[in-house]
């Protein structure tokens, strides 16, 4: 009998990434063996429930996949993440071809219920109310050789009344800072060289077990270990962020310039009715601490436009914050009713002609600024950690591209007269020209500043590829080292789709 494969297609935010991670580990420790979205046996969709069209984008490529399940004896299609967890027996009745019905608290569980769906011949729906074991506690199929998720808590114990995730994620589950540490070790052993540390509400780490300052020692422990250069984090809550956080990001070599902090809006008023549970002056007092400890910081964020009562007069406070803030960059939304929600009954939903209007203000106020900051970058030198398909045009514009410390994208050329940096190695270069979303830098091209230093995340690249050549898979190589979203693996095709209403990667 010949393997059977697979393929995850994740829609949403970073855990819904990292949760992709761990069902690929998962089937291949089960035997399965990873294929393309049109070859694969088993057609895994990780789902998100943000935005309003989630369901529609499900049920679209659910439709899609029908008529290839029809062709394709012996097919089974599972549908897990947040979606399933709020739908579950809906899916089967509105798309009966479906096998497995699995949610957020119990991904374990796949393997087993797609063997049961194969010998009893009928859909399996198994939702569970609470965590069963920690994600990082399973079999994981890294993307990228050098760059790795670690997720330090589930859940949210917040109540924004724009956000469904806390309802399908559970309460927040914190891990032991020592089981943190193991993993980043393991990861370290294996050649990783940068890590993110992920929670839905990551800097309230440890409110599970009692001690408000475990974000910032974690930071420093991790930070610590021998041979890891990069430690980046995401998404904070500005109500749980503390000085003693920000001195361990300004103390501690490996942890990066760089705090993506959710805005969400400006305006006192409307925060107040999101129930978020800080003000307008308390965000931009924490930016000046971060930017008075790391004047270097990049500084990103999470912008809704429209949410229900907004008034000009509250947009034009969230245009003050942003000019304030100076951001690098901004993920911009307009609001987007999800039912289920607070928000979704309240009063004062903005016409969608005015929600279209500010948001076309925003984000050209938001582009504007994040060039200005970026021109500050041109002349300067850039360490960048090379990646595996961040640049889309690399191949036609013979440019390298990877992530710079503070995050950003940077494409770099290389010299024709040396070996080719490998994906997982640094380069520094000096950027020679800046754009809102990304930095060139050419200096190689005119005989300027181009040094690479060879790491043990491009051993562990080349040692993947290698593998991949041979035809072997394993649970950290990618079939195709795959490419690196944001400084992190991303897994399946299509690319994650973003957050809706930046909720899900920060339901902060």
């Amino acid at each position: 009998m010949s393997t059977r494969t697979y393929h995850v297609r994740t829609f949403g935010c970073q855990m819904n990434v990292h949760d992709s991670e761990r069902i690929a580990g998962l089937l291949d420790d089960a035997g399965f063996a990873k294929a393309g979205s049109n070859d694969a046996d088993v057609v895994v969709l990780n789902t998100c429930a943000v935005r309003e069209n989630a369901d529609n984008k499900l049920y679209g490529n659910l439709g899609h996949l029908a008529s290839r399940k029809s062709a394709h004896p012996g097919m089974q299609i599972a549908v897990g993440g947040c979606l399933a967890q709020k739908d579950r027996d809906e899916i089967v009745r509105r798309a009966p071809w479906v096998d497995v019905v699995f949610g957020t608290h119990n991904v374990g569980s796949l393997p087993a219920l797609l063997e049961r769906a194969r010998i009893e011949q009928e859909a399996q729906v198994e939702i569970v109310e609470a965590l069963e074991t920690f994600p990082s506690s399973l079999p994981s199929r890294r993307e990228s050789p050098y760059s790795a998720w670690v997720a330090i808590s589930v859940g949210c114990n917040n109540t924004c009344t724009f956000c469904i995730v806390p309802a399908l994620r559970g309460r927040e589950k914190d891990r032991r800072p020592g089981d943190v540490l193991a993993e980043v070790e393991a990861l370290v052993a294996d050649g990783v060289i940068e890590v993110t540390l992920l929670g839905q509400n990551v800097n309230a780490y440890g409110v599970e077990f009692g001690d408000r300052y475990a974000f910032g020692k974690l930071l420093r422990t991790v930070g610590s270990v021998e041979g890891l250069e990069r430690v980046r984090f995401t998404s904070p809550h500005p109500r749980d962020f503390t000085d003693d956080v920000i001195a361990a990001m300004a103390e501690t070599p490996a942890v990066m310039p760089q705090l993506h902090m959710p805005l969400q809006s400006g305006s006192d008023r409307v925060l107040k009715a999101m129930r978020r549970s800080y003000r307008q002056k308390r965000y931009l007092d924490i930016v000046s601490r971060v930017r008075e400890a790391m004047p270097e910081a990049a500084i990103t964020t999470d912008i809704i436009v429209g949410f229900p009562g907004e008034t000009e007069e509250d947009f034009q406070e969230t245009l003050h914050v942003v000019r304030e803030a100076r951001f690098a960059s901004a993920f911009t939304f307009q609001y987007s009713k999800r039912p289920g929600t607070p928000a979704a009954e309240m009063d004062g939903h903005v016409p969608p002609e005015v929600v279209r209007d500010r948001y076309q203000r925003l984000t050209e106020l938001v582009e504007e600024i994040a060039w200005d900051e970026a021109r500050k970058a041109v002349g300067r030198p850039v360490e960048v950690l090379v990646a595996d398909g961040e640049g889309r045009k690399d191949d036609e514009t013979r440019r390298w591209s990877g992530r710079a410390r503070d995050n950003r994208l940077v494409h770099f050329s290389v010299p024709d007269d040396v070996p080719r940096p490998r994906p997982g190695d640094m380069v520094t270069v000096e950027v020679t020209h800046a754009a809102p979303h990304y930095l060139v830098a050419d200096s190689a091209s005119a005989g300027g500043r181009y040094e690479v230093r060879r790491t043990t995340a491009g051993d562990a690249y080349e040692r993947a590829n290698r593998a991949s050549t041979a035809g072997t898979s394993t649970a950290t190589a990618s079939a195709s080292p795959g490419g690196v979203m944001l400084g992190m693996p991303s897994v399946g095709t299509p690319e994650p789709e973003p957050a809706g209403d930046a909720c899900c990667s920060s339901p902060s």
